[in-house]
């Protein structure tokens, strides 16, 4: 039982990042691609080994096959006002 409340809360967490993700880069008109990872564990596999991590979850964030880092990481690029260097554009 404590495992389905925690895997929902996980869900919800992280469905909560990426909300948050995509209303900063929609407020600052950054183009980006959702990918779903949930679909397939080929996607999520893939999304691991190019984070280098076996037990990295959503979200991530690339440019292009460059990965940027993860939520907490993109959280402190926004505090600091370094969005466009975090993903890689400036």
């Amino acid at each position: 039982m404590c495992t389905d409340t925690w895997s929902t809360t996980a869900k919800y967490q992280i469905k909560s990042q990426q909300a948050d993700v995509m209303r900063i880069l929609d407020s600052k008109s950054i183009q980006y691609e959702l990918v779903d990872i949930s679909v397939g564990g080929e996607l999520r596999d893939e999304m691991r080994s190019k984070v280098g991590n076996p037990a990295a979850v959503p979200p991530q964030l690339f440019n292009e096959d460059q990965y940027c880092g993860d939520y907490e990481m993109f959280s402190e690029a926004v505090e600091a006002d370094t969005v466009d260097q975090f993903l890689k554009l400036a």
